[in-house]
């Protein structure tokens, strides 16, 4: 519903094939015709982009951001991710050098929900959140973020709601081919030897119409092979010493060199052959290709020193500078690689029986998979510590991230550094028998969807229409978690002392960690020597109760029923519009899980199934009200809800016995709850925004979301006797058991605005310099129980600050752009490819570019060409993370140096 009479220019705008959604198609049609008289005003690059993203924001009922494509294939950055994280109250976290998940209004990214066309999305991850960078941005020609929702909204979330939307080629209204190509290269170089750091993204669009305009076709194509290079550097953590300073436990420094390699493919057919019929079929799929290899040492300190650490200096309760005495290390030679796939199908059809009666029915089915190896190999001095040749390791705090190491020996020389296992980190075949590990879990989900609605519109009436319907989802969502310890194959338990150098074949040139201090060390390609089979490959989930419970399956159904009304009215003369709505929601889950125990040293496991159903009554109101021309008050309350988490949703349970002569405590166990309710809160907006100009707005938000539940890991200390037979008839049977658990609630607050100006309205000499301001402040409070100690939520960071500076003008374009986000609770990746919250550190990242548009150059055989120069990460920011609250004892520091681009665009 349109809260705006659409100004000239927007008008404009539709009537020159301004691209919008699918969905709106019939809308920007019926404008067009309506207006062909009108005079079209040619809007291009970085204000089109500006000027449709605000039409939007406008014209919606609800409170909304939104990122609109500059031209075809071309929206105002590199990934959906970076885009998004640039609106008022979003924030992006970088994963492995690039934006993929993201966080609105300080809620995580498990609290929001992605769709495609209006329809949920499968996802590659563990839970529910969609990774962005599996879908290209050339390929997309809208993202809209809607921060309330109403009744019509199927895949709500707390956070809000991120919906990618595709072109209309009849709106579109005319014939384009649209390619682009862009090489990219990354300033830190080839790290890791064997990568490359260079890469290039390609793209290709199709758009025409047929048979007078009632047949619409769409079809676009982009490959990106983007090179990821880093330097990083790991702590395993900072115990006290005897003098009560906190020490470096350990550390697991490397460099990372990355391929991304992803195709992805676009097809739309919309078929329109008069006003009553409708119908458009979307088409998406990606197959997408991260191929990690890491290299690195792992250096015990205050945890696994053979002569200790010898403190020299100390600051303020940290030890600065000091000597790892006798140090035995670990040289790894990792990969890290994930396939993953993503399709999705939709079917949408709207039928216009009268002037008052519309019916609308959607299909759609989304699948994901993806498949990973986690691979570490080992390398050293011995077999086992006490055995080979130790060093004497230096170590200076750099005061950035981590500490500068002096050394010793040859770590890259193969007479000196061997495979096999240096620390005696051990397996089940014995002592000093894992000379590596390899993860190999895969995830498979898979949805559908079905919707039947259908509009009345009222002659005379304040309410305009109702609105109503029915929506069912089936999702099948599992997890198959593999692991294997490795050990070699000439190794037979025999020779304590066994190792084995690296064949020559598998041998490449030295890495340097010369960016802490190390110089090179010995590299081979272990992924290679992995496949020729030359390990000894043991099962972790036959020896390993915790293991065997790693692997589910969930289910669910949901059934949502909704009403809603459309307002139309005046209010005392004030216009005012709007809707309000309820959704019953009715679900049912399920899962399908293993128990497992250890009974007489042997690992049992049974199948375990568990269900659940519930019923939830979501009702929203948004109302707007037209103070002023082109001012607006919104207000919104609704009841909204996001799904538990589906890794955490399995009915697994497993269990443990481990003599523990400190505790007495033999027993522990853990489950997840097939049984949680989801998150739901109760969320309130009123926002304020003032469009002075066709590009040119203010606008002010407060919100406030009363958390009605929480979600923890609970602990509790039961009698086992009637679970698993007692093991020792003198044991205590009381152990401690962890599963996941709704909580309290507690509550998420904030204030966000947003200022966009052109300058040219002040003054002929600012025509083309424009600017987009943004800024937030969250504040959260969560508690697992009414007596527990308050936490943040995951996620939120209390300030968050966009600016960009652009200028455009005769074809010329440029502009700076950062984000800024304060310290937030982040989530990734552990040991076993598992998920882990830290903290992390303020950010401020910049990106650049500049480019110019030959059409309007006056050169009849450039027209349609416009290229690009781009920078990422301008200031080389790095990503840190921390342990507890000081800053110093730095966890993870990543360096990822900076991204450069330059291509062209060509459009016929």
């Amino acid at each position: 519903m349109l809260l705006f009479k659409p100004s000239l220019l927007t008008l404009a705008l539709a009537a020159a094939g301004a691209s919008i959604s699918a969905y709106a198609a019939d809308d920007a049609t019926n404008t067009a015709t309506a207006d062909e008289n009108i005079e079209v005003v040619k809007v291009t690059g970085i204000r089109r982009s500006l000027q449709e993203s605000q039409s939007l924001k406008m014209s919606s009922s609800s409170i909304v951001e939104a990122i609109s494509a500059e031209d075809i294939g071309k929206l105002p950055d590199v990934s959906i991710a970076e885009s998004l994280a640039r609106l008022p109250g979003v924030s992006a976290q970088r994963l492995d050098g690039r934006a993929n998940v993201i966080s609105i209004r300080g809620m995580g990214p498990d609290f929001t929900t992605a769709t495609l066309n209006g329809r949920e999305q499968a996802s590659v991850n563990d839970n529910r959140g969609v990774e962005f960078d599996q879908y290209p941005s050339e390929l997309l020609n809208r993202v809209v973020v809607y921060k309330t929702p109403d009744a019509t909204v199927m895949a709500q979330a707390i956070g809000g709601t991120v919906d990618m939307q595709t072109i209309s080629p009849l709106a579109h209204g005319e014939q384009t081919f649209a390619v682009g190509l862009r090489g990219e290269m990354n300033d830190l170089g080839s790290l890791n030897s064997g990568s490359d750091d260079k890469g290039y993204r390609g793209s290709v669009s199709y758009i025409d119409q047929f048979a007078d305009d009632t047949v619409g076709i769409a079809l676009g194509y982009a490959r990106m092979q983007s090179p990821n290079q880093e330097e990083r550097w790991q702590a395993w953590g900072y115990p006290e010493n005897a003098a009560g300073d906190s020490v470096l436990g350990g550390a697991k420094p490397f460099v990372r060199s990355s391929e991304l390699e992803r195709d992805g493919y676009l097809g739309v057919l919309e078929y329109a052959p008069n006003d009553v019929f409708h119908s458009v079929v979307d088409v998406y799929y990606s197959k997408f290709t991260d191929d990690q290899r890491l290299r690195g040492i792992e250096i015990p300190s205050a945890w696994g020193a053979n002569g200790g650490v010898e403190a020299i200096k100390s600051e303020a309760g940290l030890v600065t500078e000091g000597v790892i005495r006798g140090a035995e290390v670990v040289v790894r030679n990792d990969v890290n690689k994930r396939d993953a796939e993503s399709l999705s199908v939709g079917w949408n059809n709207k039928f216009q029986i009268n002037n008052n009666w519309a019916v609308e029915a959607d299909v759609g089915y989304s699948k994901a998979k993806r498949t990973d190896i986690g691979m570490e190999s080992y390398s050293g001095t011995g077999r086992g510590t006490g055995v080979g040749a130790v060093d004497d390791l230096g170590f200076v705090n750099n005061g950035n991230g981590g500490y500068t190491f002096s050394h010793g020996l040859n770590y890259a020389d193969p007479n000196v550094i061997k495979l096999g296992d240096p620390l005696g980190w051990g397996s089940p075949l014995g002592a000093n028998t894992q000379d590596g590990f390899i993860n190999k879990p895969e995830i498979e989900d898979e949805l559908k969807s079905f919707r039947l609605s259908a509009e009345y519109v009222l002659d005379s009436s304040a309410l305009r229409s109702v609105e109503f319907g029915v929506n069912y989802t089936e999702r099948d969502k599992s997890k198959l978690d593999k692991g294997y310890f490795l050990t070699l194959k000439g190794y037979d338990g025999t020779n304590p002392n066994y190792t084995m150098a690296v064949p020559e074949q598998y041998l490449l040139s030295p890495t340097s960690l010369d960016f802490f201090g190390m110089g090179n060390v010995l590299s081979y390609d272990s992924l290679a020597f992995y496949n020729d089979g030359n390990y000894t490959e043991t099962d972790v989930a036959d020896v390993d109760a915790s293991r065997a419970v790693n692997s589910w399956d969930v289910s669910e159904e949901v059934t949502t029923a909704f009403v809603m009304a459309n307002i139309d009215t005046d209010v005392y003369d004030i216009p005012l519009t709007g809707n309000v709505g309820i959704q019953a929601v009715m679900t049912d889950q399920s899962s399908n899980g293993t128990a497992s125990t250890l009974e007489g040293g042997e690992l049992v496991t049974n199948a375990n199934y568990d269900s659940a159903s519930y019923t939830e009554w979501l009702p929203s109101v948004n109302l707007g009200f037209a103070v002023a021309d082109s001012q607006m008050i919104r207000v919104s309350a609704a009841r909204t809800l996001t799904r538990s988490r589906m890794d955490q949703m399995n009915s697994n349970i497993g269990y443990n016995y481990e003599e523990n002569p400190t505790t007495g405590v033999n027993w522990t166990g853990n489950a997840g709850n097939t049984q949680l309710r989801p998150w739901l809160a109760r969320q309130y907006d009123i926002s304020y925004e003032n469009y002075f100009s066709d590009q040119g707005y203010f606008a002010v938000a407060l919100f406030y979301k009363d958390l009605e539940n929480y979600t923890y890991k609970q602990t509790s200390f039961i009698d086992f006797t009637d679970i698993v037979p007692p093991q020792n008839p003198t044991d205590n049977p009381i152990g401690s058991f962890e599963q996941w658990q709704n909580g309290d609630g507690g509550y998420v607050q904030g204030v966000e605005a947003s200022l966009s100006v052109d300058f040219g309205m002040f003054a002929n000499a600012l025509e083309g310099f424009g600017t987009i301001l943004s800024g937030s402040y969250n504040d959260s409070e969560v508690k697992e129980t009414p007596d527990s100690e308050a936490t943040t939520l995951p996620g939120l960071s209390e300030k968050t600050f966009n600016a960009t500076v652009y200028y455009e003008n005769s074809g010329f374009e440029a502009r700076v752009s950062s984000r800024y986000r304060s310290d937030f609770l982040g989530e990734v990746t552990a040991i076993s490819l598992t998920r882990q919250n830290v903290n992390v550190k303020a950010e401020t990242v910049v990106d650049a570019q500049v480019g110019y548009d030959f059409s309007e150059s006056g050169i009849d055989a450039l027209y349609g060409l416009s290229i690009l120069f781009q920078v990422n990460n301008l200031t080389n920011e790095p990503f840190t993370s921390y342990t507890g609250d000081d800053q110093r004892l730095v966890r993870d520091y990543q360096n990822y140096g900076r991204n450069y681009m330059l291509g062209a665009n060509y459009k016929f």
